[in-house]
């Protein structure tokens, strides 16, 4: 072959695009060619669809995983309130609020008077003590 492998570029010492010889001048059937490297795509695209598969499966394990122990917090479920026990709540919250506001003398006289007759009493008592 007389041809070099590059074309005359424009600038000197730059080709302007590779100039490659046809198959047929190298031997063998471009038909059989095309065939072969058909293949070797097909191959290539199912290696790469067998990754994508791996890789999904490894994921769907580590979300699964996730999501089995962000269920399992501390390993306890949230109690559930009894109507009862959302009223003693309430109250306690109630009695919490007022005796924040008491000087530390008002706030003894209050906890004397709740462990004698109950939250109730004390809370009217701070109520009072507090102005409100």
């Amino acid at each position: 072959m007389s041809r070099s492998l590059f074309g005359a570029g424009k600038l000197r010492g730059w080709p302007a695009r590779p100039v490659l010889p046809s198959r047929a001048a190298i031997g063998g059937s471009p038909l059989a060619t095309r065939r072969s490297s058909l293949k070797t795509s097909l191959r290539a695209i199912e290696r790469a669809f067998v990754e994508i598969d791996a890789t999904l499966r490894r994921l769907d394990k580590r979300v699964r995983n996730a999501e089995r122990a962000s269920r399992r917090t501390n390993g306890r479920r949230p109690a559930k309130l009894t109507p009862k026990r959302r009223a003693q709540l309430k109250l306690q919250g109630a009695y919490m609020g007022y005796v924040r506001q008491l000087k530390p003398a008002q706030k003894a006289r209050v906890k004397v008077i709740k462990a004698k007759r109950g939250f109730e009493a004390a809370i009217r008592v701070a109520r009072r003590v507090a102005g409100t």
